[in-house]
């Protein structure tokens, strides 16, 4: 909804967070256990002898989440298939004729946004989720309910007001930020910041920190719910397990309960790449848990500051829209 603008760099905010904080080439087709055991590169070590995931890393990825229904249980393309496919991806470019959607939001090409500008890390995977399946599992009767629930509450109150909007219009959250961190339709970047006991992500967009203590610190009380959830890390062997939990009901995540639990792991395969995995529960809306993974790619960066609020003229002009349609309403009856 808003383009970059560059203003700062964010580094220093996210380093910051440790002062304060209180002390307590395409992918090969092999089990994603195989990956997990790579070594991370005897150099790449923090100064207190932990792996090093520090850096600017992209999440840019043409893979969808869900695999293509027509693909079936294909999990890997051949190495020519997946070239043929992120060249048809990278080839659509936003449509920006007279009155469309990309005429009337920016040109994704004037700021360096369209996917084909962006690195994009290779892979031949069919879907980020893995498995035979390579979709989201089917909700139980519960969760379908009180999702249309939701809906239904806010059917013809759409526009009333911003509460009334989405969270991402509400420059509150966006989906991709995690957790689980998934690839954005653009400002698909982020930076790892390490300290001892601590390890922290900024995400570009929508420039939130998530500050991940390692120190062994239990998660914060069941009644204490945050909208990006409660994370804790810890080291098994070169990997970074980060395990989330205390979401918000309202943090919905693919229309989640606060129920939702998401164990991440960070595994830092080469130089320039970490392969990130995620497994995501909730029993009171899958009918099973399903697991994701996806390269990240290191870029020389740096972050941008996402001004989200400050150029969020699309809730001003969605909410004045919807105020000039009732005034018109009112005075054609009249």
């Amino acid at each position: 909804m808003n383009p970059r603008s560059p203003i700062c760099r964010m580094l220093s905010a996210a380093a910051a967070l440790f002062a304060f904080a209180p002390v307590s080439a395409f992918a090969q087709a092999v089990p994603a256990a195989a990956k997990v055991a790579t070594a991370t590169p005897a150099r790449a070590r923090t100064a207190d002898g932990q792996p090093n995931l520090e850096g600017v890393w992209s999440t840019a990825s043409v893979t969808p989440l869900e695999r293509p229904k027509d693909l079936g249980a294909k999990e890997f393309f051949t190495k020519e298939e997946a070239e043929a496919y992120e060249k048809k991806t990278l080839a659509v470019h936003e449509v920006a004729a007279p009155g469309t959607y990309g005429d009337v939001h920016y040109s994704m090409a004037q700021f360096g946004l369209e996917k084909g500008q962006s690195q994009v890390a290779a892979s031949i995977r069919t879907s980020l989720i893995v498995g035979p399946e390579g979709r989201i599992p089917p909700m139980i009767p519960e969760a379908q309910q009180r999702n249309a629930a939701r809906a239904a509450a806010n059917k013809g109150h759409e526009f009333d007001g911003p509460e009334n909007r989405s969270l991402g219009e509400q420059c509150i959250m966006w989906p991709n930020e995690g957790p689980p961190i998934q690839p954005a339709g653009y400002n698909s970047n982020l930076q790892i910041v390490q300290g001892p006991g601590y390890v922290a992500i900024l995400q570009e967009m929508i420039h939130d920190v998530r500050v991940i203590p390692t120190d062994g610190s239990p998660h914060l009380a069941a009644n204490i719910r945050q909208w990006f959830g409660d994370s804790r890390g810890h080291w098994e062997g070169d990997t970074l397990v980060v395990d989330t939990t205390n979401f918000t009901g309202r943090t919905a995540f693919r229309g989640s309960s606060e129920n939702l639990h998401v164990v991440e792991r960070f595994t830092r395969q080469a130089d320039d790449r970490i392969l990130y995995q995620f497994t995501v529960e909730d029993p009171a809306t899958w009918t099973k848990s399903w697991s994701g993974e996806m390269p990240m790619t290191k870029i020389d960066g740096p972050i941008f500051e996402y001004a989200c609020h400050e150029g969020n003229y699309g809730m001003r002009n969605n909410l004045s829209g919807a105020r000039a349609e009732e005034k018109a309403a009112q005075a054609a009856g009249k």
